[in-house]
């Protein structure tokens, strides 16, 4: 009898230890906003993926802050490439008291979105947002991964400059500030002559590949600007 409490007593302590380790361990919800809808699902749907598979190889490292066992949870949102979707999720975030954010796809929506983290104190890192205004407001939480079109520009110049490229092609959707953007920078170099196209007026499809660009534009260089 006395072996039987025993052995009853330490199950009983086993799952009080259990539980108590369950409920020590910190939950970090990461909250990614991408265009999965729209013309740049494809994209969008990319960016997710990738978040995805990060929390994934995080939770399979088991890995512990502050001593305590830490889980990563992943919250996804599509704001279709719309400013207002994208503050929507955003602000959902908030709520939600999510830790930090990957997101979003493009400028148009990280730039409103990136106030509404700010206010409530969330980190938020941009995997391909480029316009130059996403970090002007000097927001505290807001960070990129890619360099801005400013400096995107100049690169492109300078790397045109060390392979003897002459004649650059700068394919524009629909007059992006982007493209204006790469444009000027480039045209800082007296040695290049850039020329801004549509696909459509270069002969070939926004998706057309890059040789066929090339070939349809007679450059040697096709940088997209939208």
């Amino acid at each position: 009898m006395k072996t039987r409490m025993t052995c009853l007593a330490a199950a009983a302590a086993a799952v009080l230890w259990t539980s108590n380790a369950c409920a020590e361990d910190l939950l970090i919800k990461i909250g990614t906003v991408n265009a999965t809808s729209g013309g740049a699902a494809h994209l969008g749907k990319d960016n997710e993926n990738g978040a995805r598979l990060a929390v994934e190889e995080l939770n399979a490292k088991g890995l512990s802050i502050g001593g305590k066992k830490a889980k990563f949870e992943l919250l996804a949102e599509d704001d279709a490439g719309d400013p207002k979707q994208g503050t929507t999720a955003a602000q959902k975030f908030a709520d939600d008291k999510v830790n930090g954010v990957i997101g979003h796809l493009n400028s148009g929506t990280s730039i409103p979105a990136s106030k509404v983290y700010s206010d409530a104190g969330i980190p938020q890192i941009s995997p391909s947002a480029t316009n130059p205004n996403l970090t002007k407001p000097g927001y505290k939480t807001t960070y990129r991964l890619l360099a801005n079109d400013d400096a995107l520009g100049a690169g492109l110049a300078l790397y045109a400059a060390k392979t003897g490229i002459k004649r650059v092609a700068v394919v524009d959707e629909s007059g992006s500030p982007r493209a204006a953007e790469l444009i000027a920078a480039l045209e800082a170099d007296s040695s290049l002559r850039v020329i801004r196209k549509a696909p459509a007026a270069a002969g070939a499809s926004k998706d057309a590949p890059e040789q066929a660009l090339t070939r349809a534009l007679a450059t040697e260089l096709v940088q997209h600007g939208d």
